[in-house]
């Protein structure tokens, strides 16, 4: 029996030299990909680790991380379809990369998805578990939607399946409505940014520092020290007065001094409180006038401009005035007026 007997043998409806090129055609896919993996995919490695961006590097990365089951795969893929083979052999081999390349493309997304809200994080800041919740709602959307595509590669009808889904989610939303308006709540607070951790806001009649913002909830460090717990969308519903935004804040105080006092020391008076409030150096006057005759005082309306947002500041800087404005008016021996009651009797 001569070379050319032997290629023309048959065997399973395939000759030898069927056999040979379907052979060779997986050793050369093999090949092929590992010059694509250990060389060329290595050059190109080379040359984003001198990038200055860290996308490249991503895309590298996820490309690095195909193993070889999935050349293995691709490659015996491609060889037998040269052969005469059961159909299903080749649904099985064919399956089993459908399962790999969902796997290496989902795990790929994900890795920029992670990727994208890292850098998210790090130039908007926010909540960890703000973050970690984006993450597994990506990983959950995209899982489901390779399943869904998988399943529909085996020649399931996924209508159905996704009509019943879509079913099935307006109930569970309907029953979960308070829950999830918070959930959605807490994206809006994420991306629109009303406030931050370390924030000073008020609400209503109730004012803290902002310490963590949640899920569902939103917690507050009050002036008084305890924690107080507002929901995600009672915040996104009601006027928030954030007073970390602030580059100044506008005071107004007032002080009142006795009838008794004569006209040339309330002349000074505006000029004693500028002079006191020149001083400090977080504060700039705006402006000092006798405004108003009161019931039992004379009134002065004294406004000026603290140039700090922290609430700490403000007080230190009103109880300076304070103490100054009383020093001075010692000093003129002008006095404070406080209720006070004058009878007038005839005789």
């Amino acid at each position: 029996m001569n070379y050319t007997e032997i290629l023309s043998l048959s065997f399973w409806n395939n000759t030898v030299l069927e056999y040979l090129i379907a052979l060779g055609s997986f050793v050369l896919g093999i090949i092929v990909l590992k010059i694509f993996k250990y060389i060329l995919l290595a050059k190109v490695k080379e040359i984003v680790n001198h990038t200055i961006t860290e996308f490249d590097d991503l895309i590298i990365k996820t490309v690095d991380s195909v193993h070889w089951p999935f050349y293995l795969l691709l490659s015996l893929f491609f060889s037998i379809r040269l052969l005469n083979i059961p159909n299903i052999l080749g649904q099985i081999v064919y399956y089993l990369l459908l399962v790999a390349g969902v796997y290496y493309i989902v795990t790929g997304l994900q890795n920029i998805v992670d990727y994208s809200f890292r850098k998210l994080a790090k130039k908007r800041g926010g909540d960890p578990s703000m973050i970690e919740l984006f993450r597994k709602a990506s990983r959950v959307l995209l899982w489901g939607l390779a399943i869904i595509i998988f399943l529909q590669n085996l020649g399931y009808d996924i209508t159905a399946l996704v009509a019943g889904l879509g079913i099935g989610g307006l109930a569970i939303a309907f029953a979960l409505q308070n829950i999830l308006a918070d959930i959605f709540a807490s994206f809006s607070i994420y991306f629109d940014k009303p406030f931050e951790i370390g924030d000073f806001i008020i609400i209503g009649t109730d004012m803290g520092t902002v310490e963590r913002v949640g899920i569902k909830s939103t917690r507050i460090k009050t002036l008084q020290g305890e924690e107080l717990v507002v929901s995600n969308k009672e915040l996104t519903s009601t006027r928030v007065h954030n007073y970390k935004k602030m580059d100044k804040r506008r005071v107004v105080f007032n002080l009142g001094v006795t009838y008794e006092t004569d006209t040339e020391k309330l002349k000074k008076i505006p000029q004693i409180i500028k002079d006191v409030i020149d001083k400090i150096e977080l504060a700039d006057l705006d402006r000092v006038h006798f405004n108003k005759f009161g019931d039992f005082s004379l009134n002065y309306e004294i406004v000026y401009y603290l140039n700090s947002s922290e609430y700490n500041d403000y007080m230190d800087v009103q109880q300076a005035i304070n103490f100054n404005i009383k020093k001075q008016f010692e000093k003129e021996k002008i006095e404070f007026a406080y209720p006070t009651q004058t009878v007038f009797l005839n005789k």
